[in-house]
């Protein structure tokens, strides 16, 4: 119906135009003296475009239909499930949830690179003597027996010259002097008990620093010369625990013992030793190191 009634509004339109412009033309036609031409062609006209209009308009009529919607049907069954939809669009990041229970050890991991080489370490102490070795094979038969005994004698003799000259070097290369001793520092490595028997074979002892002024001054002379410690007359070698100087006396008056010593440390430290600041420590009696004897001026 829609459709009918917006076509016949056209069509009205459009006459009103075409009637319009054929009035126009009418008058035209007036005064240019054809007026009876046009207006019977145009009577003409008009009477084809009704007769159009009106058979149209009656076809349309006739190919009109009324649709009327029907009743409401049964529900259908159930369909089958859908496709899955696409996935939706990522939420945002949730809080940190709890820490979990601390998990088991880990296999053990691939051994890491080598490391740089350390500093070259100090000199460890001296070993103790190894075992006597067995008896060679005896040599070839000589008649030189007064040869060897030359020999020895001048073997001996070479040693004693030997001592005495490093004796002097020492001496020559600086003693200290207070008022009655003398002290030499010996820059020979030696075991205590050897440093306490080349002190004494040249008629003195390892130095006893028995006061303050005393224990000063040997601090200074090793620390002159460069070294970190030395032997001291000092030792407990007659009874664990009581330390007394090389010449029996106690130290009753004055020690310098550095913190946390004497400790015996593996139970085998009953030999003394000052450090370039003064301080004592108790070490094991046969590692080597430098000493420092003292002697009495007025001894013969």
């Amino acid at each position: 119906m829609l459709t009918i009634l917006l076509f016949d509004l056209l069509s009205w339109f459009l006459g009103q135009a075409i009637l319009t412009r054929v009035n126009e033309l009418f008058v035209n036609i007036m005064n240019s003296g054809l007026f009876l031409l046009v207006f019977r062609i145009g009577l003409l006209f008009l009477s084809l475009l009704r007769s159009g209009e009106s058979q149209h308009i009656a076809d349309e009529s006739c190919s009109v239909q009324i649709l009327v919607p029907g009743l409401k049907g049964e529900p259908g069954e159930k369909g089958e499930k859908g496709e899955p939809g696409r996935l939706g669009k990522v939420g945002p990041v949730g809080q940190p949830g709890p820490t979990g229970e601390k998990g088991q050890k880990g296999a053990m991991g691939h051994p890491g690179k080598v490391g740089p080489a350390g500093l070259k370490g100090n000199k460890g102490d001296t070993g103790d003597l190894g075992p006597k070795g067995e008896n060679g094979d005896p040599g070839l038969p000589c008649e030189c027996g007064p040869l060897r005994k030359v020999i020895g004698e001048m073997d001996i003799l070479v040693t004693q010259l030997t001592n005495e000259l490093n004796f002097i070097k020492n001496a020559v290369a600086g003693v200290r002097e207070v008022e009655n001793k003398i002290y030499l520092l010996v820059k020979e490595e030696k075991r205590y008990t050897d440093a306490h028997e080349y002190c004494r074979d040249r008629g003195g002892l390892l130095i006893m620093p028995k006061d303050e002024a005393t224990n000063s001054l040997i601090a200074s002379y090793i620390s002159e010369a460069g070294l970190s410690r030395v032997f001291i007359g000092v030792n407990d070698l007659e009874e664990e625990g009581q330390f007394v100087f090389t010449d029996g006396s106690p130290l009753q008056t004055f020690n310098k013992w550095r913190t946390g010593e004497p400790n015996n440390a593996y139970d085998e430290e009953d030999c003394a030793e000052m450090v370039s600041s003064g301080g004592w420590n108790d070490v094991t009696c046969h590692i080597t190191m430098y000493f420092v004897c003292e002697f009495d001026k007025d001894a013969p």
